[in-house]
C-alpha cells in the first residue's frame, strides 16, 4: 500500500452490480494528494481492480481533479474482496505500483484459479501465448491474436503499445514489471517481457484493441524454476 513515502487512500466504497464513482487520492511523502503525474503509456495513472480470486480484472483510466483526486466508473460483478492498483510515476519520480483492498459487501463464493492454458477466447477472438514464465528473471512472452482462426494484423494502438499485459501473482496478488517489446507490427503477435519473482502460478491479462473495441484476454500461468522444473503440489507437500 506504500513505498517510498506514497500511499494508495481509497475514498469511496464499493457496491456489488451498482455502479459506484469511486475516488481515491494518491498521498505523497508530504502527507498531501500528489497532483504532478509523468505521462505513461499514455495516460498519467492506470487503475487496475481485480477480485482476490483472479477471475475478474478491470483496467480503467480515472480522471483528475485539480486538488489529487482521483475519480472513476466501477462496477463490481459479485461480492467479496477486490485488489485496486495504481500504477503511475509521480512528476520526477519513479515509477510506483500502489495497492489497497476493497471489499464488496456480500456472499463472498470464491472461484478457484482457472487451469492453465495456453488459449483465451474472447468474443469472436483466440489468442495463444508462447514462452514461459522462470522465476527470478525476465521471460520472453509472446501473444497472437487471431479472429474467426485468421491472424489479425490490424491490431489498434492502445496505450502506446499493440497490447498492454498485466501479470499477478496468485495467492497474495503481487503485481508484475512488464514491459511490451517495441514493434511496428500491428499484429497477430505481441511480445512482452515479465519478470517473476518466484516459482508458483500467475494469472496474466492481456488488454489488446480491434475494430474500436478493446478486449482482455485471461491465462493462468506457471513459474518454473530456472532448470526448467515446475514443482508440482505432491512434491511440495512432502517438505
Amino acid at each position: 500500500m506504500s513505498q517510498n513515502g506514497y500511499t494508495l487512500n481509497p475514498i469511496t466504497s464499493i457496491t456489488t452490480g451498482v455502479p459506484t464513482d469511486f475516488a481515491f487520492t494518491v498521498i505523497g511523502p508530504d502527507g498531501r494528494p500528489v497532483t504532478g503525474y509523468e505521462v505513461e503509456h499514455d495516460k498519467k495513472l492506470h487503475f487496475i481492480v481485480v477480485s482476490r480470486d483472479l477471475t475478474t480484472f478491470q483496467h480503467l483510466h480515472p480522471d483528475l481533479a485539480p486538488d489529487g483526486t482521483w475519480s472513476v466508473r466501477l462496477t463490481v460483478p459479485k461480492a467479496g474482496a477486490y485488489r485496486a492498483f495504481a500504477d503511475f510515476t509521480p512528476t520526477g519520480g519513479q515509477q510506483l505500483t500502489l495497492g489497497a483492498d476493497l471489499q464488496a459487501a456480500g456472499d463472498y463464493r470464491p472461484e478457484p484459479l482457472p487451469h492453465v492454458s495456453r488459449t483465451s477466447a474472447v468474443d469472436d477472438y483466440t489468442v495463444n501465448l508462447a514462452g514461459d514464465l522462470v522465476a527470478g528473471r525476465s521471460s520472453k512472452l509472446t501473444l497472437t491474436v487471431n479472429k474467426n482462426g485468421e491472424p489479425v494484423t490490424d491490431l489498434e494502438p492502445y496505450l502506446g503499445a499493440y497490447g498492454h499485459l498485466v501479470a499477478l501473482r496468485a495467492g497474495d496478488l503481487a503485481y508484475l514489471h512488464v514491459h511490451p517489446e517495441d514493434s511496428e507490427q500491428a499484429g497477430p503477435e505481441i511480445t512482452f517481457y515479465a519478470e517473476a519473482p518466484s516459482r508458483g502460478d500467475y494469472r496474466l491479462f492481456l488488454d489488446f484493441k480491434h475494430e474500436g473495441k478493446v478486449r482482455t484476454a485471461s491465462f493462468t500461468a506457471t513459474a518454473t524454476l530456472s532448470d526448467g522444473h515446475a514443482p508440482s503440489a505432491t512434491h511440495d507437500h512432502s517438505h
